[in-house]
């Protein structure tokens, strides 16, 4: 069993495309990830060269992914949703160009036929992902290879866990079906290897998690590795964004809830 499950069968979805279409992806990939979360990935890399070139090492430094971004409260507050809003439309495009290929959002798993099964899958997955994962981010932190992350420095509002929660939407939208939807099914369509091309999707998604240390990549390359062989495993991309969600909602929210209270946490 645990064979068949390192080595999947390919399900029937999109068969090799021909040279010419082959051709045209390729460019369309590169389109999509030089703007979207491949340039994220660059920038991560670039942001871990600058903490690595500080005199203090990499615990010592902190490094905060909610941030206010407007010193006026409701423009904060907008400026907020529209970055929910981006994450959400990068999504989309990936979603939209599947479908302008030919596909369903269906073939890839993104539709509503399971809610209840895929809310349970959802919240299975969160919890094996996101206990080791708070384990080895503290282990990273302690060793030195980690920066001090801190999930919101956002002011205390009525508004703080909407948009908290929007921006856990937003990037587990963005990121599994950029990540896993669209690029898995174009690299099947592109005839790679299965296990390749989860690789290579695991390690985009550690890419633009760089910032936060070395880490922050192997975390979410694991993450990716285990998020990734389930779509291949499942074809169901909705159980991901749930799980995802809900690991993002737990970290924002929860360390806003915490912070200040609890003497452990950066």
């Amino acid at each position: 069993m645990l064979r068949s499950w390192l080595r999947p069968e390919r399900p029937a979805l999109p068969e090799p495309v021909d040279a010419a279409t082959a051709r045209r992806l390729k460019i369309e990939l590169v389109v999509v990830f030089s703007i979207t979360l491949g340039l994220s990935g660059a920038r991560s890399l670039l942001s871990l060269i600058d903490s690595l070139l500080q005199p203090e090492p990499l615990s010592d430094q902190q490094v905060a992914l909610n941030v206010p971004q407007r010193a006026a409260d409701l423009l904060d507050l907008l400026a907020q949703l529209l970055s929910a809003v981006q994450l959400v439309g990068w999504g989309a495009l990936g979603a939209y160009l599947l479908w302008r290929g030919g596909m369903t959002l269906a073939e890839v798993g993104l539709d509503r036929d399971r809610p209840g099964r895929d809310l349970l899958w959802g919240a299975g997955l969160a919890a094996l992902i996101g206990v080791p994962g708070l384990v080895l981010y503290f282990v990273g932190w302690k060793l030195g290879v980690n920066l001090a992350v801190v999930p919101s420095r956002l002011d205390d509002t009525w508004w703080r866990p909407i948009a908290l929660t929007l921006s856990a939407f937003g990037n587990a939208f963005a990121e599994e079906v950029l990540v896993v939807g669209y690029l898995l099914t174009r690299l099947r369509q592109l005839a790679w290897r299965e296990n390749t091309a989860l690789v290579a999707a695991a390690v985009l998604r550690g890419s633009y998690h760089l910032y936060q240390g070395f880490g922050g990549f192997v975390g979410n390359f694991v993450m990716g590795l285990v998020f990734g062989r389930v779509w291949q495993r499942t074809n169901r991309l909705v159980p991901l964004v749930v799980a995802h969600t809900l690991l993002d909602v737990v970290s924002f929210v929860g360390y806003s809830l915490l912070r200040g209270h609890v003497s452990w946490l950066p």
